[in-house]
């Protein structure tokens, strides 16, 4: 199915653009958070704009996605985004990757396709009614602003899960105003150019990626990552089905679909374990000048400590100066 396809290449995209923005933001001062100054210093990353430039590959791969399927089967596949970019650093980093990861990927994986296969999302309206548009925006916007709220009186992990949770409400917006402006390009590219919804999703696009970037600089990619991808597809589905009236099997099928939320929650957690306790989680630090015998092209991974922040000052003295000696390191 082209649309099951193109979510993949989606999350994949997006599992190495958050790799490769980790890096980048995980330099960047807590002074910066939340203000124009984080956006003004990543520009100046190679690394941070060639996420970008993942991004956009993402982005486009997702229109197609959302184009020829529903929003509650698309979005739900970027699950695998979180085991893809730990096994992409693990790969980066040249490090064996313990069996408690490969537990957890299979429980993600598993998890996914016991979901879907349990819910059988199929396909609603093409379009959202204009009058179905002011009550999700309003009730969006204040969850978003109640997160960021919240994420403002904590520090640490705790702020990136809550940043992160913030973002995913964003994509889950962004990804409902794509599917409703895609839906117009039927009709010719100038019912498409004058649709708000275009413009209503590089909005929200670009204000998700910026509470994106807030939570990779207060904490740990391992805290901000699992809020966002099951946050994000959850949502997403909620989205589908008040808005386009896609379907969900209920009945007796809730109960797999359950047990799958559950095994993809577990997965998550065991990853985060997995990647805090093996190399993956210190193995690179910022992107520094290196100390000696640190190699140069030493990156954060997942579970990254934040600079700044109690994990950091912790680690240090080993990976003060950009990451302890190892092998080449993974972006994030």
């Amino acid at each position: 199915m082209v649309s099951v396809l193109f979510a993949v290449l989606t999350a994949l995209s997006n599992g190495t653009a958050s790799v490769f923005q980790r890096r980048a933001a995980s330099t960047m001062a807590d002074s910066a958070s939340m203000r124009v100054s984080l956006v003004a210093g990543l520009l100046r990353r190679k690394v941070w704009l060639a996420g970008i430039c993942l991004v956009v590959v993402a982005g486009i791969c997702q229109a197609v996605a959302l184009s020829t399927g529903p929003i509650s089967l698309v979005q739900p596949i970027f699950v695998i985004e979180l085991p893809a970019t730990l096994l992409l650093a693990g790969v980066l980093l040249r490090r064996r990757l313990p069996a408690t990861t490969w537990a957890g990927v299979a429980c993600v994986t598993v998890g996914l396709a016991l979901g879907l296969g349990a819910a059988a999302p199929s396909a609603g309206s093409r379009t959202v009614r204009p009058e179905d548009w002011p009550f999700a925006l309003i009730a969006i916007g204040a969850l978003e602003a109640l997160l960021i709220g919240l994420a403002l009186r904590r520090r640490g992990n705790p702020r990136a899960a809550l940043f992160g949770l913030a973002a995913a409400c964003g994509y889950a917006l962004t990804a409902a105003l794509m599917k409703d402006a895609m839906a117009r390009l039927a009709d010719g590219v100038v019912q498409l150019l004058t649709a708000w919804q275009l413009y209503g999703t590089a909005l929200a696009g670009v204000a998700s990626l910026f509470l994106l970037q807030n939570a990779f600089q207060a904490g740990a990619l391992v805290a901000s990552q699992p809020m966002l991808t099951l946050g994000d597809a959850i949502l997403s589905t909620c989205l589908g089905v008040a808005l386009f009236a896609e379907t969900i099997r209920t009945g007796w099928w809730i109960l797999p679909e359950v047990v799958g939320l559950t095994l993809i929650a577990i997965g998550c957690v065991v990853l985060a374990r997995a990647s805090a306790e093996s190399g993956l989680a210190t193995a690179a630090g910022p992107a520094t000048t290196p100390a000696a015998g640190t190699p140069a092209t030493g990156h954060p991974v997942p579970g990254t400590p934040a600079p700044g922040s109690p994990a950091s000052a912790a680690s240090r003295p080993e990976d003060e100066d950009g990451g302890r000696p190892g092998p080449p390191g993974a972006p994030s």
